[in-house]
């Protein structure tokens, strides 16, 4: 029997959505408010991506998305929008432009229902073997819904036979080539990680008794938080309500933080890598 050619508009690398790399994060954990803190956070970011942004909400019982093309002042400034993304726990992120179509189902954060619960993921980098994985999860029957590489990152986590989330998450990533900081929730957890050559940027800080992840740390002044440190390369951070917790699951490899954060992608008045 003759198999059937998988439809090119799934597989071309032309069609492929690979954001470049300047795309901005953001993460917080352990606030009321805690979408209002991300589009500020993001504000702060825009730099680093005008395309799109989206915020992805936890409140404790149900996750409230928003996501829309254009800027963060544009798509989050009705008091409508900001009450249905209640929540303690936030994740977003500014896209920068992409050798793809600019369509709303590839801004992120992206959103699975998985049988441990929800997870909402943002990435900024380059998954350099995305192609040959998303090919190989179409032949397995994986449904895309983006041309996004950051769904290849779900898809992996969805068939992975590890139990916990973060270690189906290390599973995933330990499958991927390339350059990326990444941050997600679930029902319980913001989870922040390091490619482990560092190559993309990723602060940790704190606001209150709040933790926070973002791509640089003017997102952390603009709110008045604290920079804590640098996520280090190769590091996966987990934040819950008993704390802030570390994994190192990845063999080290050499640094090599891109050179062009310093003097084109990154804000003059951010702290990185020191």
């Amino acid at each position: 029997m003759t198999q059937r050619p998988l439809p090119p508009a799934i597989l071309r690398p032309e069609d492929d959505d690979h954001p470049k790399e300047e795309c901005g994060l953001f993460g917080i954990y352990g606030m009321p408010d805690a979408a209002t803190h991300a589009v500020l956070g993001l504000h702060a970011l825009q730099h680093r991506g005008q395309e799109a942004a989206g915020i992805v909400a936890y409140d404790g019982e149900q996750f409230h998305s928003h996501r829309a093309l254009g800027l963060v002042g544009d798509n989050f400034n009705s008091p409508e929008t900001m009450a249905r993304l209640a929540g303690h726990v936030a994740i977003g992120h500014v896209r920068y432009s992409t050798t793809g179509d600019t369509i709303l189902r590839n801004v992120q954060p992206l959103f699975a229902d998985f049988k441990f619960g929800g997870l909402a993921i943002a990435h900024n980098g380059n998954l350099t073997n995305a192609y040959q994985i998303r090919k190989e999860l179409v032949q397995r029957g994986c449904i895309f819904q983006s041309t996004s590489d950051t769904e290849t990152i779900i898809h992996l986590i969805a068939i992975s036979e590890y139990g916990r989330v973060v270690d189906r998450l290390t599973d995933a990533l330990s499958q991927i080539v390339g350059a990326y900081s990444l941050v997600a929730i679930t029902q319980k957890k913001l989870i922040g990680v390091r490619d482990p050559h560092g190559v993309r940027p990723l602060v940790l800080g704190r606001l209150g008794e709040a933790w926070i992840l973002a791509s640089e740390s003017c997102a952390l002044d603009i709110i008045g938080g604290k920079f804590v440190r640098d996520v280090e390369p190769g590091e996966i951070v987990v934040v819950d309500d008993k704390g802030l917790h570390s994994l190192k699951p990845f063999n080290k490899a050499p640094n090599r933080f891109c050179i062009f954060e310093y003097i084109y992608f990154a804000r003059p008045d951010s702290v990185m890598e020191g």
